[in-house]
């Protein structure tokens, strides 16, 4: 893995939080917004509120862009396909376990019970 591309237990550590996660939801509609524009909708002071958007982009879900005096953030999408290449890579190892078990345990040869009393 490359630094450009982002580390899925980043993605899911970011995520973790509500308020990430809710501010990943607002931006995700593709609309760049400034702390302001964030910072109106939440509940927190603009400086808490830098701090999470500093977690998502570490993470690699958001990027800034400067805008004259102004910091504008964007949702990256391609974190979060990362990530989820991740949860479906998962999904198959589970599934071909759970078919082995499946194969195993339907293989096997039937054993007989005592009768009941």
């Amino acid at each position: 893995m490359s630094k450009a591309e982002p580390a899925p237990a980043k993605v899911f550590a970011a995520l973790g939080d509500p308020t990430r996660l809710s501010l990943v939801m607002t931006l995700s509609d593709g609309e760049t917004r400034s702390i302001a524009r964030l910072s109106m909708d939440a509940a927190m002071s603009r400086q808490a509120l830098t701090k999470h958007l500093r977690v998502l982009e570490r993470a690699g879900l958001v990027e800034s862009v400067r805008a004259g005096r102004e910091s504008r953030f964007a949702f990256r999408p391609d974190a979060v396909a990362a990530a989820r290449a991740c949860l479906d890579e998962a999904a198959r190892q589970w599934e071909d376990a759970l078919g082995r078990l499946k194969g195993f345990v339907e293989g096997a040869p039937a054993t007989s019970r005592p009768p009941a009393d």
